[in-house]
């Protein structure tokens, strides 16, 4: 992959097309994972408003540790960047309450954190006149459809989505970006537990790389059942132009 290239074939597409929506800029939600932390960064070298949302629930303290370290490492790189941490806990937890008993199962929880986390996003992003930035990639939500209908499922546009994860890694090396979060193993943050993305999909990256560019990227679907997120798909979102790969 030529990285540059592909890394200005995406700025410029996000520079285009904020100033043909009218709008002021992004907003993103970053959680200290590989693909927010890309995409974060791509938004932020457009020069437009980025707002970097930290939004925790309960969150394990490492993830929470690398968003923040993250969101440091924008703005002192970038002076468009505007942190914010908009702690999510306290709502999730009345919404716990609020619903009937036992209509509170593990999977129904952790989809509802990933959607009160777009409701925050696009919250800011309709007060800051921003569109909102998804953090999906061409395996995980445009490949295997592995995300939260209505949750990281809901936004404006993803520019990252034409991106095999490693490809992703291998962006996330040209920008620099900070080595604890390269190093950490994906995860989607919305349990009370460590499991990780490979292990809620049922296969390695380097697998569904591999049957995503022996396919075309078509739709394919994990060596196992489907994990116990939404499984819906691939999701129709703006995303840049496809890339165009040697």
């Amino acid at each position: 992959m030529k990285t540059e290239q592909v890394v200005n074939h995406i700025v410029n597409w996000l520079t285009d097309y904020c100033q043909q929506a009218g709008s002021k800029g992004y907003v993103v939600g970053v959680s200290g994972g590989i693909d927010s932390a890309v995409t974060s960064a791509l938004c932020a070298r457009t020069g437009k408003t980025v707002m970097a949302l930290n939004l925790p629930i309960l969150q394990d303290p490492g993830q929470f540790s690398l968003a923040r370290s993250h969101i440091r490492w924008l703005t002192n790189r970038f002076a468009n960047v505007v942190p914010e941490n908009i702690d999510l806990t306290g709502v999730f937890q009345v919404f716990c309450r609020a619903i009937p008993d036992g209509a509170g199962d593990e999977l129904t929880l952790a989809n509802t954190r990933s959607r009160l986390r777009m409701t925050a996003l696009y919250a800011m992003a309709t007060h800051f006149k921003l569109l909102v930035a998804g953090t999906g990639n061409k395996v995980e939500d445009f490949g295997v459809g592995f995300f939260t209908k209505y949750g990281d499922g809901g936004v404006d546009v993803s520019p990252i989505a034409d991106l095999m994860k490693t490809e992703v890694y291998e962006i996330a090396r040209h920008l620099n970006i900070l080595p604890a979060i390269m190093a950490a193993p994906p995860t989607d943050g919305l349990w009370g537990d460590s499991r990780t993305d490979e292990s809620q999909i049922g296969a390695t990256y380097s697998e569904l790389d591999k049957h995503g560019r022996q396919l075309g990227a078509a739709p394919t679907k994990a060596r196992s059942a489907p994990p116990t997120r939404s499984w819906n798909g691939p999701w129709p979102l703006i995303r840049p132009p496809v890339i165009q790969r040697p």
